[in-house]
């Protein structure tokens, strides 16, 4: 096993610059489980260099080869499925099946679509008297998030790699040692040397040098908004491209026609999903005036079946944070109808599955991300009151919208300003692009515009 102050860098496990070490907790009971390296910005100079000196080699090698290595990386995290949903588990907090299904599943699924996407891509295409060629945009600084991730490093580094590119990582400091171990896969499954790089380390620390270095050429970043703002704004001052994934305050609008039942129930699951903490969770569901109470009364019942299901947030910081959005809730005249902010066990970092009713647009819960398992109900009286909450926020990443039938769903979706709208309760798919509009981001990932992201364009006219 790796020793636990060590970085991945070209190739192999190197000793820290520093002997300063990050203690990682598991939020379930509070203990301590391991420690990894604070990473500085001479480790992180260390790994940018390290992926410019293979730039040059990736970018030419065959797309077929290039293939095959991205299969090889779903390969090994299918054959450590296990080993992995136990990583986040322990170190997220996440209930064990939900790992299982999600944070291991869906990166698998992710990992494999890339693998084919980088066999298939048309890197190259004849526009009358000219050829255009798309081409590796360079070397990647990844920065990724806790609450997804395994998924959210495989939807940045598979993508980059496909494309020709060659990527540090940077991820939480709350969650490394899935990424300890993706990098474990990566090596495993014979991606050359500086390809991949890992440093961990805190966002401040060892993510501002990764998106300030001068060999970066792209900073792809998952996380709040706030933080976005910044990278945007470095990467603007060097003129460097950017691909951020920020916050959501996304809508479920439950249209007067909808199957009620169904469409509140799975509305409660899917801000339940992961303890709440999911950008795109449907945090603000909308509902008919004349069907309000029953829906209250709805989401109160399905929200108290998750007591004891859900897992932890991550951290004592997270969960005061949310116990703070609900007591603002309070304060502002929202009608609690399950849940609260006492804490529901003496160890953990647990937060009660909390449902508000009574909720107008203006008040703090319904406009500002909250990340944790918390549901805003509030009340329209027609479409046009519907689409105008509907986009009254600063975000506009996710959102569903319920109907009695599909077409009539999907002109009410259409008017909606997001990236992303499920119809009816539409399945995940990892080839649609994912990403928002207005402050909930800039660009695309999964599927082909995914890997679009990490490409530039070069015409030769003949």
């Amino acid at each position: 096993m790796k020793p636990h102050n060590a970085m991945y860098i070209a190739g192999r496990w190197t000793p820290a610059a520093t002997p300063d070490t990050l203690p990682v907790v598991n939020p379930a009971d509070e203990r301590v489980i391991a420690h990894v390296p604070a990473g500085t910005a001479a480790d992180v100079d260390a790994a940018v260099r390290a992926a410019r000196a293979a730039l040059r080699a990736w970018a030419a090698t065959p797309q077929a080869d290039r293939a095959e290595r991205i299969a090889a990386v779903r390969d090994g995290l299918a054959a450590r499925r296990d080993e992995i949903a136990g990583t986040v588990a322990a170190e997220l907090g996440a209930p064990l099946p939900f790992a299982e299904a999600v944070h291991a599943g869906v990166p698998i699924a992710v990992a494999g679509s890339y693998a084919e996407l980088a066999a298939a891509y048309p890197f190259e295409e004849k526009v009358g008297n000219s050829t255009v060629y798309a081409e590796p945009v360079g070397v990647v600084g990844a920065i990724t998030p806790w609450n997804y991730p395994l998924h959210q490093i495989v939807a940045k580094v598979a993508p980059a790699l496909a494309a020709g590119c060659t990527v540090v990582l940077k991820p939480a400091e709350d969650t490394p040692l899935t990424a300890q171990l993706f990098a474990e896969v990566v090596h495993e499954a014979g991606v050359p040397a500086g390809v991949f790089n890992l440093v961990t380390g805190r966002g401040p620390v060892a993510g501002q040098a990764l998106a300030e270095h001068d060999g970066v050429d792209l900073v792809s970043f998952t996380g709040s908004t706030a933080v976005g703002r910044k990278i945007g704004a470095i990467a603007g001052a060097a003129v460097k491209r950017v691909a951020l994934e920020l916050g959501g305050k996304s809508a479920n609008v439950i249209l007067p026609t909808a199957d009620l039942a169904r469409a509140v129930n799975v509305g409660v699951a899917n801000v339940m999903a992961n303890s709440g903490q999911t950008c795109s969770a449907w945090t603000r569901m909308l509902v008919h005036t004349s069907r309000y109470d029953e829906a209250v009364e709805l989401a109160a019942r399905a929200a108290a079946k998750y007591g004891d299901r859900i897992g932890p947030v991550v951290s004592a910081r997270q969960r005061d944070r949310v116990r703070g959005y609900i007591l603002q809730g309070v304060e502002e005249g929202a009608r609690l109808v399950a849940g609260g902010p006492e804490a529901p066990r003496e160890r953990g970092y647990y937060v009660s599955p909390t449902v508000f009713a009574d909720v107008t647009p203006d008040m703090t819960i319904a406009q500002e991300e909250i990340f944790g398992p918390v549901l805003t109900l509030l009340r329209y009286a027609d479409e046009a009151e519907a689409e105008t909450i509907a986009n009254g926020t600063a975000y506009g990443l996710a959102g569903a919208v319920w109907a009695g039938d599909d077409a009539e769903a999907e002109a009410f979706a259409r008017r909606l300003d997001t990236g992303q709208v499920d119809i009816n309760g539409g399945a995940f798919n990892p080839l649609a692009p994912f990403g928002g509009y207005k402050q909930s981001g800039v660009g695309r990932e999964l599927g082909r515009h995914g890997l679009a992201e990490y490409l530039q364009t070069k015409s030769l006219q003949f």
